[in-house]
C-alpha cells in the first residue's frame, strides 16, 4: 500500500489511505467512475485503433513513470485499468508490485499477461511491465490476449515462442500488425 500512496501521476490511481479493523483492510481511493476497463473491453468486443493508441500512450507515460521511481506493478491487465469520469486510464491494484532496483525471482501476474522471463522463472525487472504493453495492444484491437490457449502449458508454449497469429476479424490496419509484431 505504501507504493500506491507514494505514486502521483495522472494515469495511476490515488490511493489517499487505509485503515483496518479486525477483519478487514479498507482503502480510501481516487473514484473511478468509468470502472474497470475489462468491463468496457467485453462490451463492445474490441476497440478502435484510435482508443487503443490513446490507451497505450497514456499507460506508457504512466509505466515511464513507475519505473523512474523504481515501481515495478508486475499485473497490468484490463481488470487492473481504470476509467475516470473522463474516461482517462488510471492503473490500479498495486498488489504484486515491488519497489526496487535489482531483479526479482517471484513468479507473479496473471497467466495470459505473464512476460518470457517469469514464464521460465528468471529474474525479471521492469521489462515485464512493458511486455504487457503490447500484450494489452493486441487485446485491445482484437477482444482477447494474444497467446491464450486451452491449458496453462500451451499458453506458456506460445508466449515463450511468441505464437502470434492475426485473426481476419475484427479489420486492423496493416501498420498496427506491423507494431504489434515488433513489441
Amino acid at each position: 500500500m505504501e507504493i500506491q500512496t507514494s505514486l502521483r501521476h495522472p494515469n495511476v490511481l490515488r490511493l489517499y489511505g487505509w485503515f483496518h479493523d479486525d477483519e478487514r483492510i479498507y482503502l480510501i481511493l481516487e473514484y473511478a467512475h468509468g470502472g474497470e476497463l475489462h468491463r468496457e473491453l467485453r462490451k463492445t468486443g474490441h476497440l478502435s485503433e484510435k482508443q487503443a493508441a490513446t490507451y497505450i500512450a497514456s499507460l506508457t507515460q504512466a509505466l515511464a513513470y513507475c519505473h523512474e521511481k523504481h515501481v515495478i506493478h508486475r499485473d497490468i491487465k484490463p481488470e487492473n485499468l481504470l476509467l475516470d469520469h473522463e474516461g482517462r486510464l488510471k492503473i490500479a491494484d498495486f498488489g504484486w508490485s515491488v519497489q526496487s532496483r535489482s531483479k526479482r525471482h517471484t513468479m507473479c501476474g496473471t497467466l495470459d499477461y505473464l512476460a518470457p522471463e517469469m514464464v521460465e522463472n528468471k529474474a525479471h525487472d521492469y521489462a515485464v511491465d512493458n511486455w504487457t504493453l503490447g500484450i494489452l495492444c493486441y487485446e485491445f484491437l482484437y477482444g482477447v490476449p494474444p497467446f491464450e490457449a486451452e491449458s496453462q502449458k500451451e499458453t506458456f508454449r506460445r508466449i515463450m515462442k511468441v505464437d502470434l497469429s492475426f485473426p481476419s476479424t475484427p479489420q486492423v490496419s496493416a501498420e498496427a500488425k506491423i507494431s504489434l509484431a515488433g513489441f
